[in-house]
């Protein structure tokens, strides 16, 4: 009995006996039961002792058995924080916990990366559990290498190989280092659709993400392969099919082969095209809740047209919208055509199952930490605990991308758990900066580099109102503008703004005429809406205007100062509407803006008027591409025998007009050749829009091919198409950090001798 009790003072309990005694399965008493006197702990490092004690099933003065021995390892081993635990009986009842540590983390580095982003692939190693501090275990390791292979797989490097280096370190610790060689990305030689007959393969082959080397391919990183990509190319092309009528298109199989050398990958796609099927009917089922003549006039898909599976989900996704109007948020129309292969056509069956009707229990606002919450709420037009209507949430997410306060807002719409009725509306915004340092600039032979700048504060903390000043530092204008807007000076959306502002105009700084116009202005605006879309506007401004004059000055000046003198105050009224129904204000590609206005002075110093109106279309192309279409007309005259003064002239030339001109540049010049504007300014302007390749869809980023063509007219000139300016030219929009850039190059294409060429144009901060 003595030689028993003193072996098991000496007995280590490696993992596997750990195992074997978790399971129940010892075959001897390893440890004689004995009353513990005291507790010793011997191998930590890092580890507290008491953290050891807290997983002990035992204490001082209480009996210690094989049970709790095993109890003991397993709690021990399961904690993560030890290699090896051994547990001994000591002389006079001591218990000895002897744990051997893992080692911890010191470092984690990576060697030869450059396709990703170091601290983004730290963060994902430190949510795998491999970081500073961390328990280092190596099957986090293996795991970890084995992804980041995987990841480098995703992206073409076939040849990249990834190796680790872990380094003991002292008290315990280790570094950790991937040694990454990522090799050349192998590239696709070659992609072969076989089985095309209808299309040709090159018609097939555009359709495609995937594509062979090119002289962009180096920006868009189409011609590396991904399984990804392909399975979205397959997509793409049986799409393709489907929207003209062949039904029973398949794909048939896909080969890719990569050469030994891993740099070159072939591709073939082999597809059965199958038979064009034509629409035979269009047959509605279901619950027809609304007449069939109104649920016909939504699909565009017609009896005796080639079936499209396009057409067929547009309109059955309007029948949806319609019925989502009315309250049925869980509406389905589901669409099934039936073949008929001997006469290849298709009957088509739309079922309608519009569900229950629904009403909207909460709306939840996230993601604002900024814009206060009533910001947000007062622009939904989907009340709470009112019937669902999908026209006033889609209203409410227009809007709330109209503000300019968000990079994105998502509205979803999830059913209310434990109800067939209730659904709630979560918002989702993604704030982006609205205080603004914005910058403009463009080069001129005479004026150089010209600068504008502001500084504005589009929701002053969160609160939806806007305050600014701007300041335009250009030689030949100088100007500073106070204002401020409160959009929703009353519940109902009444708006109401003040503007200071101080004006000179000073062309005898760059030669250009001997005078100079000084403007001081105060003034107030109301905005009424009248609608969603429609604001009207009225405000007044008192605004004094002083002329100077020297004998060189232009004629014009002269003999309006002789006339009516060289100072003058005006008390202006001011009426607009405005109509604006884009889907968002920085980047739109749907909807239109409107604006009318007319101002007029009282019968007092100087008596004019002026009016005006400019429409701005947007038409989406596909996802990817859109056109916008700007005209704008403005008119000036004078009253009570009076002229338009001078220093009211519009002007034409530059961007927002007719780029590849000097700013202001065209239209009546003085005797010296100096731009003096006219009474009478049409403009307008066709852009294409494209995305940058490279960038998806990223309505932030993108370029555009514009046609300007504008001028101005003085009071005894005709309005004539064959007396404006034209130009064509190519730009890039990008919402920046510091703004909204434009920039533009513009070629001239009837410019006339004496007018001002500029062909290089930018602006931050302006739109169009």
């Amino acid at each position: 009995m003595k030689d028993s009790r003193i072996s098991s003072k000496r007995l280590r309990l490696h993992p596997l006996a750990a195992v074997v005694m978790a399971l129940g399965v010892t075959g001897a008493h390893a440890i004689e039961p004995f009353v513990v006197r005291d507790i010793r702990v011997e191998g930590v490092q890092r580890t507290e002792p008491g953290t050891v004690f807290s997983y002990l099933p035992v204490k001082v003065g209480e009996q210690f058995d094989d049970a709790k021995a095993t109890k003991a390892i397993k709690a021990l081993y399961a904690t993560g924080f030890f290699k090896d635990v051994r547990i001994e009986q000591g002389d006079n009842g001591v218990l000895i916990v002897i744990v051997e540590e893992r080692p911890a983390i010191a470092s984690v580095d990576f060697t030869g990366v450059h396709e990703f982003d170091k601290d983004q692939l730290k963060k994902a190693l430190k949510d795998l559990g491999l970081s500073e501090t961390q328990i280092f275990d190596r099957s986090l390791l293996d795991r970890a290498e084995q992804e980041l292979k995987r990841q480098y797989l995703t992206r073409g490097k076939y040849a990249a190989t990834v190796t680790t280096t872990v380094t003991p370190l002292e008290r315990n610790r280790i570094s950790i280092v991937f040694n990454v060689d990522e090799g050349d990305a192998a590239k696709i030689r070659q992609i072969r659709i076989i089985g095309s007959k209808v299309f040709s393969e090159k018609e097939l082959l555009d359709q495609l993400n995937l594509t062979t080397p090119g002289w962009l391919t180096w920006y868009t990183k189409s011609d590396q392969y991904s399984k990804q990509k392909l399975t979205g190319d397959l997509e793409t092309l049986r799409s393709y099919y489907l929207n003209r009528g062949y039904l029973e298109f398949n794909v048939d199989s896909t080969q890719v082969s990569i050469t030994p050398d891993k740099k070159d990958i072939y591709i073939t796609i082999n597809i059965t095209e199958g038979q064009q099927y034509t629409v035979s009917e269009v047959k509605l089922a279901g619950t027809l809740l609304i007449e069939e003549p109104e649920l016909r006039s939504y699909i565009s898909l017609k009896e005796g047209a080639v079936y499209s599976a396009a057409e067929l989900t547009a309109s059955t996704k309007r029948i949806q919208a319609r019925l989502g109007a009315l309250g049925y948020a869980f509406a389905n129309a589901n669409s099934s055509p039936d073949i008929d292969r001997e006469h290849r056509t298709a009957a088509v069956t739309i079922f309608i199952d519009p569900g229950r009707r629904a009403y909207v229990r909460n709306i939840n606002i996230t993601g604002n930490t900024k814009t206060r919450d009533e910001v947000i709420r007062r622009e939904m037009r989907q009340p709470e605990e009112s019937w669902y209507d999908a026209d006033k949430i889609k209203l409410s997410k227009d809007r709330l991308e109209r503000l300019g306060y968000f990079k994105e807002v998502t509205v979803e719409t999830p059913q209310v758990a434990g109800t067939a009725d209730q659904v709630d509306v979560n918002v989702a915004v993604v704030e982006k900066p609205t205080g603004t340092f914005n910058i403009g600039a463009g080069f001129s032979s005479a004026e150089k580099l010209v600068l504008t700048t502001s500084v504005q504060q589009a929701n002053l903390f969160g609160s939806g109102e806007n305050v600014g000043i701007q300041v335009d530092t250009s030689s030949l204008y100088r100007t500073i503008v106070l204002n401020a807007t409160d959009p929703y000076f009353t519940d109902n959306g009444v708006s109401r703004s003040f503007e200071a502002y101080y004006r000179t105009f000073n062309p005898n700084i760059l030669s250009l005429g001997d005078y100079q116009v000084k403007t001081t202005g105060l003034g107030t605006t109301w905005g009424v809406p009248f609608t969603e879309y429609d604001t009207v506007f009225f405000g007044a401004r008192i605004e004094n205007t002083q002329v100077d004059l020297t004998s060189t000055s232009p004629q014009v000046y002269i003999d309006y100062v002789n006339q009516f003198g060289a100072y003058s105050t005006s008390i202006i009224g001011t009426a607009s509407w405005t109509r604006d129904s884009r889907d968002s204000v920085l980047a739109p590609t749907r909807g239109q803006f409107q604006h009318a206005y007319f101002e007029v002075t009282a019968p007092y110093d100087v008596k004019y008027y002026r009016t005006g109106y400019q429409q701005t279309n947007y038409f989406p192309l596909t996802k990817d591409y859109s056109i916008s279409l700007n005209g704008q007309a403005d008119f000036g005259h004078g009253y009570g025998g009076d002229p338009l003064p001078v220093f009211k002239n519009f002007y034409a030339g530059g961007i927002g007009s007719v780029r590849g001109y000097d700013t202001s540049s065209l239209g009546p010049k003085d005797v010296n050749g100096d731009a003096i504007g006219g009474t009478k300014r049409l403009n307008g302007n066709a852009e294409f829009l494209f995305p940058i390749p490279g960038t998806g869809n990223d309505r932030s980023f993108r370029g555009f091919l514009f046609a300007d063509g504008g001028n101005v007219f003085g009071p005894s000139e005709k309005l004539t198409f064959s007396a404006m300016r034209y130009s064509v030219g190519i730009g890039l929009n990008w919402l920046s950090p510091l703004g909204a850039l434009r920039l533009s190059f513009g070629q001239p294409i009837n410019a006339k001798p004496g007018d001002n060429i500029q062909k290089l144009q930018f602006t931050i901060g302006s739109g169009f």
